[in-house]
C-alpha cells in the first residue's frame, strides 16, 4: 500500500506540473519551457482516497516545473486504477495561480480534463502579462487546437456571474 501511495503521489506531481504547462505554452513566452524538467510538489497534507480513486493535496499546495509554478489551497487528483494508475482529472481550488516568468493567471478554480485535454479556470479569472491584463469569469484552453477563450460567464455567486470580459493593454510609447 505504501508503494501505491508513493506511485500515486509521483504520478499526481508529474501530471500537475505537465497539466498546466500546455495551457500557458499557447503564449509566446512559454514556447521554450522545458516540459522534461523535474517536477517538484509541496503541500501540508496528502490524503489518498483509494476506494474513490482520488488523492487530495491540501494546504499551501505548490507545484514547480522549471520556471512554471502552480499554487492553490487544494488539489484533487482523480485517477483510474485499471492496469496501473492513470490520471484523468485535476481540480485545483482556493486562490489558484499559474505563473511563468512573463504571465500570471489567477482564478478561484482550475479544472484540467486530461482525457479531453482542456483546462478551464473559473471565478474572477485574470490573465496578466506585463502591464496588460484580461479579466473574465471563465478561461477555457483547448490544448489540441491551441484555442483560448475568455468569457464573462462565471459560476453562480461569483463577481463575474453574467459579466463581461474586460482588458487593459499597454501600447508602444511614441515620441513625436
Amino acid at each position: 500500500m505504501k508503494e501505491a501511495i508513493i506511485a500515486l503521489a509521483a504520478s499526481a506531481v508529474i501530471a500537475a506540473g505537465l497539466a498546466f504547462n500546455p495551457a500557458l505554452a499557447q503564449t509566446s513566452a512559454l514556447k521554450g519551457h522545458n516540459s522534461n524538467a523535474p517536477v517538484d510538489v509541496a503541500a501540508d497534507r496528502i490524503e489518498v482516497q483509494d476506494r474513490a480513486d482520488r488523492a487530495v493535496f491540501s494546504g499551501n499546495v505548490q507545484v514547480r516545473q522549471s520556471d512554471l509554478t502552480l499554487s492553490a489551497a487544494r488539489l484533487t487528483v482523480a485517477y483510474s486504477n485499471a492496469g496501473g494508475i492513470q490520471i484523468e482529472r485535476l481540480d485545483a481550488s482556493g486562490g489558484v495561480t499559474v505563473r511563468s516568468p512573463s504571465e500570471t493567471a489567477r482564478g478561484q478554480y482550475a479544472i484540467y480534463d486530461l482525457n479531453r485535454r482542456i483546462i478551464t479556470m473559473i471565478g474572477d479569472v485574470t490573465l496578466t502579462r506585463g502591464d496588460s491584463n484580461v479579466k473574465g469569469g471563465r478561461l477555457v484552453l483547448d490544448l489540441d487546437s491551441g484555442r483560448a477563450v475568455m468569457d464573462g460567464a462565471g459560476p453562480a455567486g461569483t463577481a463575474n456571474q453574467g459579466g463581461r470580459v474586460t482588458g487593459t493593454f499597454t501600447v508602444p510609447q511614441r515620441r513625436y
